[in-house]
């Protein structure tokens, strides 16, 4: 599997970002608990995990940096 384009990242909403945040962590904490298991069949997904989580938390902050904040 290609790593994620992070063209793709930018198009999400704010929602739909935190959503998938939520899900990646999800995905992660599974993955360790098969691991700790023995039960893991594919590792590599460790790594498609950390960087996509790695580009969703970009583009999140990204965004709350470039909106003014109120006080």
């Amino acid at each position: 599997m290609a790593r994620p384009d992070i063209a793709e990242v930018h198009k999400l909403t704010d929602a739909e970002i935190s959503e998938q945040i939520n899900g990646t962590r999800r995905d992660l904490f599974d993955l360790r608990f098969q691991q700790a298991t023995r039960r893991l069949e594919h590792p590599h997904r460790f790594k498609q995990s950390r960087i996509k989580l790695a580009q969703l938390l970009t583009v999140q902050k990204e965004r709350q940096s470039s909106t003014p904040s109120a006080s």
